[in-house]
Protein backbone atom coordinates (compact mmCIF):
# COMPACT_ATOMS: atom_id res chain seq x y z
CA UNK A 1 0.00 0.00 0.00
CA UNK A 2 1.62 3.20 -0.76
CA UNK A 3 0.74 6.68 0.78
CA UNK A 4 -1.73 7.43 -1.38
CA UNK A 5 -3.29 4.54 -1.02
CA UNK A 6 -3.24 4.89 2.84
CA UNK A 7 -4.79 8.72 2.47
CA UNK A 8 -7.53 7.45 -0.05
CA UNK A 9 -8.55 4.88 2.76
CA UNK A 10 -9.18 6.75 5.74
CA UNK A 11 -10.81 9.56 3.85
CA UNK A 12 -13.18 6.60 3.13
CA UNK A 13 -13.35 5.53 6.61
CA UNK A 14 -13.38 8.96 8.92
CA UNK A 15 -16.34 9.79 10.07
CA UNK A 16 -16.04 13.20 9.59
CA UNK A 17 -15.09 15.08 6.06
CA UNK A 18 -11.11 15.43 6.03
CA UNK A 19 -10.15 16.91 3.08
CA UNK A 20 -6.71 14.46 1.50
CA UNK A 21 -4.38 17.76 2.87
CA UNK A 22 -5.53 17.45 5.92
CA UNK A 23 -5.57 13.89 6.63
CA UNK A 24 -1.61 14.06 4.94
CA UNK A 25 -0.64 16.44 7.45
CA UNK A 26 -2.29 14.36 10.34
CA UNK A 27 -0.49 11.39 8.78
CA UNK A 28 3.04 12.68 8.33
CA UNK A 29 3.10 14.13 11.81
CA UNK A 30 1.89 10.79 13.55
CA UNK A 31 5.15 9.14 11.60
CA UNK A 32 6.93 11.89 12.88
CA UNK A 33 5.90 11.36 16.42
CA UNK A 34 6.93 7.69 15.97
CA UNK A 35 10.17 8.30 15.45
CA UNK A 36 10.74 10.90 17.65
CA UNK A 37 9.43 8.56 20.60
CA UNK A 38 11.44 5.61 19.08
CA UNK A 39 15.05 8.04 19.10
CA UNK A 40 14.19 9.49 22.56
CA UNK A 41 12.31 6.36 24.51
CA UNK A 42 14.19 4.03 22.39
CA UNK A 43 10.18 2.31 21.69
CA UNK A 44 6.97 3.18 20.75
CA UNK A 45 4.47 0.95 21.11
CA UNK A 46 0.63 0.65 19.63
CA UNK A 47 -1.59 -2.16 21.11
CA UNK A 48 -3.35 -4.40 19.19
CA UNK A 49 -0.38 -3.61 16.24
CA UNK A 50 2.92 -3.53 17.55
CA UNK A 51 6.13 -2.69 19.10
CA UNK A 52 8.32 -0.46 17.26
CA UNK A 53 12.16 -0.30 18.81
CA UNK A 54 15.67 0.68 17.96
CA UNK A 55 18.05 -1.69 17.74
CA UNK A 56 22.36 -1.62 17.41
CA UNK A 57 24.02 -3.69 14.93
CA UNK A 58 27.57 -4.58 15.86
CA UNK A 59 30.61 -3.71 13.92
CA UNK A 60 31.06 -7.03 11.46
CA UNK A 61 33.38 -8.25 8.71
CA UNK A 62 31.31 -8.52 5.04
CA UNK A 63 32.68 -9.88 1.76
CA UNK A 64 32.14 -7.96 -1.64
CA UNK A 65 29.94 -10.58 -3.46
CA UNK A 66 31.37 -9.72 -6.47
CA UNK A 67 35.02 -9.60 -5.95
CA UNK A 68 35.30 -11.80 -2.65
CA UNK A 69 37.14 -8.88 -0.77
CA UNK A 70 36.52 -8.63 2.72
CA UNK A 71 35.57 -5.08 4.00
CA UNK A 72 34.37 -3.59 7.20
CA UNK A 73 30.75 -2.98 8.24
CA UNK A 74 30.42 -0.31 10.93
CA UNK A 75 28.38 -0.78 13.66
CA UNK A 76 24.86 0.85 13.56
CA UNK A 77 21.46 1.58 15.02
CA UNK A 78 18.10 0.28 13.21
CA UNK A 79 14.48 -0.02 13.67
CA UNK A 80 13.15 -3.13 14.74
CA UNK A 81 9.44 -4.09 14.33
CA UNK A 82 7.18 -7.22 16.61
CA UNK A 83 3.90 -7.41 15.85
CA UNK A 84 1.21 -7.70 18.52
CA UNK A 85 0.26 -11.54 18.92
CA UNK A 86 -3.01 -10.79 17.65
CA UNK A 87 -1.88 -9.22 14.81
CA UNK A 88 0.59 -11.95 13.86
CA UNK A 89 -1.99 -14.46 14.23
CA UNK A 90 -4.29 -12.74 11.90
CA UNK A 91 -1.52 -13.30 8.78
Amino acid sequence: MTKAELIEQLQKGAGKELSKKELTALLDEVFVSIAKSVKKDKRFAYPGFGTFSLRKRAARVGRNPRTGVEIKIAASRTIAFKPAPNLKSSL
